[in-house]
């Protein structure tokens, strides 16, 4: 299979615009999935019988296609960018409520019995203690949604959108492989930087474990 370069080289503008869309459009939905997923998650681990209901309903919607969810929200949002994100941050609550209801359960009970003991009020020991230990299982379900979301927003393409995946149909209909070449590698680059980028950022918020490494 060749590759046009000179292809490459003609589109260099059209290939950074559609690489900004698409990461635009993933980290979109995955900072929208961490503001609902962490209200969410802490109701879920302080009230018990709300778990299995708010798991239950995030593993139901994860079920439905990713394409059936983007042509469900045609009615409501269009043929527009709300939709794909929209469609993204549904697939990432699956991921971010689980694993935060996860690190919430993972902090030691005597940790919050001293903090309580001490006379710290409860919000302040969830911002303080709770949030920061679990914070490593947090981050890795984060770490998960968003390469998750990177893959999935080449499906939008069928509601036109898309990002990268317009090269992966622009390919495919011209039987010109260069563009869908293109396509993928971009997308595993951005996967791969995003990741690192997000392991970075876990190890600056937790020095505690820099020390006890």
């Amino acid at each position: 299979m060749n590759i046009d370069w000179s292809w490459i080289g003609d589109h260099t503008d059209d290939l950074t615009t559609l690489t900004l869309s698409h990461l635009q459009a993933a980290l979109t939905a995955v900072l929208l999935g961490v503001l609902i997923s962490l209200p969410l998650a802490v109701l879920a681990h302080r009230i018990r019988p709300l778990r299995g209901f708010l798991l239950g309903l995030s593993n139901v919607l994860f079920t439905i296609p990713s394409i059936a969810i983007f042509v469900l929200l045609l009615p409501v949002s269009g043929l527009t960018r709300t939709t794909t994100v929209i469609g993204l941050t549904v697939y990432t609550l699956v991921v971010l409520l689980r694993n935060t209801v996860e690190g919430l359960d993972s902090v030691p009970v005597k940790v919050k019995e001293a903090a309580k003991a001490m006379g710290t009020r409860p919000l302040r020991t969830l911002l303080t203690v709770e949030l920061p230990l679990a914070l490593p299982v947090i981050m890795a379900g984060v770490r998960i949604a968003t390469v998750m979301s990177i893959s999935l927003v080449s499906v939008a393409t069928y509601i036109g959108d898309g990002g990268l995946g317009q090269l992966f149909t622009d390919g495919f209909q011209r039987n010109f492989p260069t563009p869908v070449i293109v396509g993928v590698v971009l997308t595993l680059l951005l996967a791969v930087a995003a990741d690192a980028l997000l392991v970075a950022l876990q190890y600056v918020l937790t020095p505690w474990r820099r020390r006890r490494a």
